[in-house]
């Protein structure tokens, strides 16, 4: 309802059921697919119904809460429970709008604030608040000062520190697939929580400031669901392995942004090396053996696509590069008599020998 009130896609519709109890839902088709809480799965159309609730905070982290569902819970206790004003609204199925919270307001007037001070018991919302500024930031939205303060606190609480690791980065890979990712990291920073989650980043201002500038900035073959993972890249690529090790470890990555990090890395100090007029043809070898291009060729040219907006020429270069040497196979120097070692040594050589002569022309 909040997406198409504003024109925004709308990509799955949410149910609150009130004055229901789970053998009821069961007895009607339902199938219960909730660990934590009551939620339900439509027979025919699959779509989420979840019991009305409420939740009292019980512990540390975004799963320390005891929830309470009942046929006793109103809608109204249901909502008030949620992050923000602007996911506090429900509609009925005639069309009804429920708000008891303000949010048609705020989403008019384009502000992001919490529901109640209950915010602050859930620190999992102030990355949620931050995701949503990236999803809205371009259609003039704001985070409102109080929900800010509020951010603030929890980020100086320490209670950050007892979020899942696989949680901030499933919230922060969302966020690098919102219109503005920039935005994300941007508002976590001022309220000091990036600072508790990434603290790598966070380590030299200016090189923040310079990546993410950067997320904008991706080769142009890539996909809209590869987005995410090369922006990741290029926040992280101006980091030094120990630092980027550290982060990957405490977010818990998986491979793929993990080793976009590292290929992306080693492509920018290919470009510094170029730059400092450093660049030979043994620092290329070693930049397509640490991206991985006899393993997995299909990543180089999105890489050189990365060069090109720093160095046309440099790009051309790699490109030509690229294609002769990848042209050198085993196979055909197994049929010459190559074998162990040997075999390796020669097939470098060549490959060594055609980037030489493509750098020298």
């Amino acid at each position: 309802m909040r997406d198409a009130r504003l024109g925004w896609p709308v990509t799955d519709v949410d149910w609150v059921v009130v004055g229901a109890t789970p053998e009821a839902m069961t007895r009607r088709g339902f199938r219960a697919v909730g660990r934590d809480f009551p939620v339900f799965l439509h027979p025919k159309t699959h779509e989420e119904f979840a019991l009305a609730r409420t939740e009292r905070k019980a512990g540390h982290g975004y799963t320390g809460f005891e929830v309470h569902a009942s046929p006793e819970v109103s809608l109204e206790q249901d909502l008030v429970r949620r992050d923000l004003t602007i996911n506090a609204m429900a509609e009925t199925p005639e069309g009804e709008l429920v708000d008891p919270y303000g949010g048609l307001h705020d989403l008019e007037a384009r502000v992001l604030r919490h529901v109640s001070p209950a915010f602050v018991e859930d620190p999992l919302r102030v990355l949620r608040t931050a995701r949503f500024l990236a999803r809205y930031a371009g259609l003039g939205f704001v985070i409102a000062t109080a929900t800010r303060e509020l951010m603030r606190r929890l980020a100086a609480s320490g209670e950050l520190g007892h979020l899942v690791a696989e949680r901030v980065w499933t919230e922060t890979e969302k966020a690098l697939g919102e219109p503005w990712p920039d935005v994300y990291f941007q508002a976590l920073h001022d309220c000091g929580a990036l600072a508790a989650l990434m603290p790598e980043l966070t380590a030299d201002a200016a090189a923040l400031d310079e990546a993410l500038g950067q997320l904008a900035r991706l080769p142009e073959d890539v996909a809209d669901e590869e987005a995410p993972h090369w922006r990741w890249a290029r926040l992280v690529e101006h980091l030094d392995a120990e630092a980027r090790e550290r982060l990957a470890e405490r977010l818990k990555l998986p491979r793929t942004p993990r080793r976009l990090g590292d290929q992306a890395a080693a492509t920018r100090r290919l470009i510094a090396e170029a730059r400092a007029g450093e660049l030979d043809g043994a620092r290329v070898m070693a930049w397509l053996d640490a991206v991985g291009a006899w393993r997995q060729g299909e990543r180089v040219a999105s890489l050189i696509s990365l060069v090109s907006m720093e160095d046309a020429r440099l790009a051309e270069d790699l490109a030509v590069a690229w294609r002769l040497a990848g042209q050198i196979l085993p196979r055909g120097l197994v049929e010459e008599g190559y074998q162990g070692r040997e075999l390796g040594e020669e097939l470098a050589r060549r490959r060594r020998a055609a980037i030489d002569e493509v750098l020298a022309g």
